[in-house]
């Protein structure tokens, strides 16, 4: 028992920023994205989770060994090494995707506590998650917030266990996940560039980098002049950490489009909005025991509203991360909000705005597909600088890419760029 309690320490010590990035990327408006993806085209895309593991993995650990051998975020290199044009273009786009984002995510929460308890209104949910997501990312301090959202992470399960709840064909899915399916049609294409860039999107990249800063100025590995004092250990914990957040993101990916293909598209629902739409669908349809159908809508409205309150401060923080690096400001959750006024002010301002375009009549919903499939297209660009980054010895000594990782990282490139090129050829 001791032994098991020792262990169970253990990984809750290396859970980290990995970990809640992993989680992050199931956010709301990624649930809307996979579920619309099962319900359109059944298992047909299916094999994108599999296929996708190893290279959200390289480029995250990537970036994650980027932020805790030089000591700063992205948007700092990038801002040392590239042109003012380069930095601002990236940080351009994510911060009015990120924005979009916070709007479809908040609006899919309030829609699912909806479903949960009837009886409150929209606009008060929306106002509620809106003013807790702010205290806390504002008011907490680093260690005790970091702790909430590795909890939070927890929500992930929801979608597993929802899958488990509905009968499903385990030999069509499993060859499904590991043989390919592909149609050289724009609605397929488009969908599957937009489940890329839900995937591996630019935010993660900001805020992976910042937050592994964040835990060396946390655990005191800061010398006096400034640089990150590395150790074998903390890369290890690093990778670890990282390949544990990035494959719970992609079962529970793997998961959401089982749903959505063996509830919704077998049912002809085959065209789903919003993430609390697939939620609430889900009760008439899926009968495997008596209630199955109410705790399959539960489990899957648990999951949005715990994976939204995840996700959102980690999407306002990395727009504002990536501003505050380009701006010289004092930046990061373990300051007070009198020391980095600037960098908490875009946290609120990007928060307040993703709250405005709930009830100004943008429909957040399709404002966020082309979100995705503009983050598909965005992350190329940006892959590329961060290849270049990983593997220049000049910048990361001797940490910088192996060949395996440099092999990985510039495959997602490829595999980025053969999307967002294909969508196009079809358009």
């Amino acid at each position: 028992m001791a032994r098991f309690a020792r262990k169970t320490k253990e990984m809750i010590g290396i859970a980290g920023p990995g970990i809640i990035t992993g989680a992050a990327d199931d956010d709301p408006s990624g649930i809307a994205t996979y579920s619309q993806t099962g319900a359109q085209f059944g298992y047909g895309q299916l094999w994108t989770a599999a296929f996708l593991l190893p290279f959200m993995t390289a480029i995250q650990e990537a970036v994650a060994r980027i932020g805790a051998v030089t000591g700063k975020g992205i948007a700092a290199v990038v801002k040392q090494r590239y042109r003012k044009e380069v930095l601002w273009g990236v940080i351009a786009l994510v911060l009015v995707a990120n924005t979009i984002n916070i709007g479809a995510d908040l609006g899919a929460m309030a829609a699912a506590a909806k479903l949960v308890v009837p009886a409150v209104p929209f606009a008060v949910f929306t106002l509620l998650f809106t003013a807790v997501i702010l205290t806390l990312e504002i008011f907490v301090s680093y260690k005790r917030y970091a702790r909430v959202l590795k909890w939070l992470s927890l929500a992930l399960l929801a979608y597993p266990l929802t899958a488990l709840l509905v009968a499903e064909p385990w030999g069509t899915l499993l060859r499904a996940t590991f043989v390919p399916h592909i149609e050289f049609s724009f609605a397929f294409l488009f969908i599957i560039t937009g489940v890329f860039g839900t995937t591996i999107s630019p935010y993660m990249f900001f805020w992976e980098a910042s937050e592994e800063v964040e835990e060396e100025g946390e655990r005191h590995m800061i010398r006096k002049d400034g640089t990150p004092r590395i150790t074998p250990s903390f890369l290890r914990k690093i990778r670890i950490d990282n390949f544990i957040g990035m494959l719970s993101s992609e079962i529970a990916t793997w998961s959401i489009i089982v749903v959505g293909a063996t509830v919704l598209n077998a049912h002809g629902l085959t065209d789903i909005r919003t993430s609390a739409d697939a939620a609430q669908a889900l009760e008439p349809l899926v009968r495997t025991f008596p209630y199955a159908g109410f705790f399959a809508k539960i489990l899957f409205s648990i999951g949005i509203i715990g994976l939204g309150l995840l996700a959102v401060p980690v999407l306002s923080a990395s727009a504002s991360y990536a501003i505050a690096e380009a701006m010289d400001w004092r930046e990061g959750l373990n300051l007070k909000f009198k020391r980095a006024h600037g960098f908490y002010g875009v946290i609120t301002v990007a928060t307040l705005i993703g709250l405005i375009i709930n009830f100004i009549g943008i429909d957040p919903v399709k404002a966020l597909v082309f979100t995705a499939v503009a983050n598909g297209v965005a992350a190329v660009p940006l892959i590329f600088v961060i290849a270049k980054i990983a593997g220049d010895g000049r910048i990361m000594g001797e940490h910088k890419s192996g060949w395996i990782s440099s092999i990985l990282v510039w495959a997602t490139f490829a595999v980025m760029a053969a999307a967002a090129i294909a969508m196009f050829a079809t358009l």
